[in-house]
């Protein structure tokens, strides 16, 4: 059987061979999980703020269920609500 051997590059035998690893280096790097790429987040000067919120079960399971970007989507139906609405109108 002839299969194609892909042309790997050759050991480093002497630890001192082995690039420097410099921020920049990381800064630069790609991030893996497993095969996926992961994306590096959101850039310098974003107006987002990260938080950790509880919702019901169902609210989040409607909106991944839209797909890709249901984060964004979320957002904008709480923007819009609050367009009509004041956080104190919520009953608890």
């Amino acid at each position: 059987m002839n299969v194609k051997k892909h042309a790997t590059p050759p050991a480093l035998t002497d630890p001192d061979d082995a690039p420097d690893l410099t921020d920049e280096f990381f800064q630069q790097a790609d991030e893996y999980f497993g095969e996926k790429q992961m994306r590096r987040g959101r850039p310098n000067g974003s107006d987002k703020t990260e938080t950790t919120v509880r919702f019901d079960n169902d609210v989040p399971e409607t909106f991944r269920a839209t797909g890709p970007c249901w984060q964004t989507r979320l957002n904008a139906a709480v923007r819009d609500w609050l367009k009509m609405h004041g956080p104190d109108e919520v009953e608890i």
